[in-house]
């Protein structure tokens, strides 16, 4: 019974998820930094703010990228919507200490597949960036790529990371970083400092992507 009730939760999210896009328009902005990298045959490691998942997974959708989600129940949800949006989906948490979900990630990468991973979540605080994914890129040697979304009109809940859901009929610009690399041999303490300097980026990114949206 609850796995179909989790699948019937896959079909009316994804049957949403396209009618709220439909109108929508996708205007990119840096997606050198990491075309390169697929031109390579090279995954890469995402990273993005939390608040920005929704309209990410539709820019993002069918390339095979690997997410991470929480082993809770409600997770399950997650996972299949994001299935059915061309997702693999790896369950666990990115946070120190948490090996299944890091060791499934570092497989992920050398299977060759992408990582699209939310430093601050899953559940915060919003804008602080966490240091996993940075270890996942320490583990593979693959690039890490911050992006950011901007919206030119949107809906933003009251929640902790204040997602965002775009309107119809509005311009969504995805503005994307340079690639950051993490030495093999960086301490805790530089991926600490990492982790400071992305959190940054992606802050900076945002406001790009915002003000590019809204031109």
């Amino acid at each position: 019974m609850n796995d179909l009730k989790f699948e019937a939760a896959g079909v009316l999210g994804m049957g949403m998820m396209s009618a709220l896009f439909a109108t929508t328009r996708v205007r990119k902005g840096g997606a050198e930094h990491y075309l390169r990298f697929r031109e390579e045959g090279r995954p890469v490691v995402f990273v993005f703010w939390h608040g920005q998942v929704l309209p990410l997974v539709h820019v993002h959708r069918h390339e095979g990228s690997v997410v991470l989600i929480s082993e809770h129940t409600d997770g399950e949800y997650l996972v299949r919507v994001a299935e059915r949006h061309g997702y693999a989906a790896v369950r666990g948490s990115s946070t120190r200490g948490a090996t299944k979900g890091l060791k499934g990630l570092v497989r992920a990468a050398r299977a060759g597949r992408d990582l699209a991973l939310t430093p601050d979540g899953p559940r915060g605080p919003a804008g602080d960036f966490k240091p996993g994914a940075l270890a996942v890129a320490q583990f593979t040697g693959l690039p890490v790529v911050p992006l950011a979304l901007g919206s030119s009109r949107g809906w933003r809940f009251r929640s902790w990371d204040g997602f965002l859901v775009p309107q119809p009929f509005s311009t969504m610009h995805v503005e994307y970083g340079a690639p950051h690399f993490v030495p093999r041999d960086a301490s805790k303490e530089h991926l600490d400092e990492l982790a400071l300097a992305m959190g940054r980026e992606l802050d900076r990114l945002t406001a790009v992507a915002q003000a590019e949206a809204e031109r």
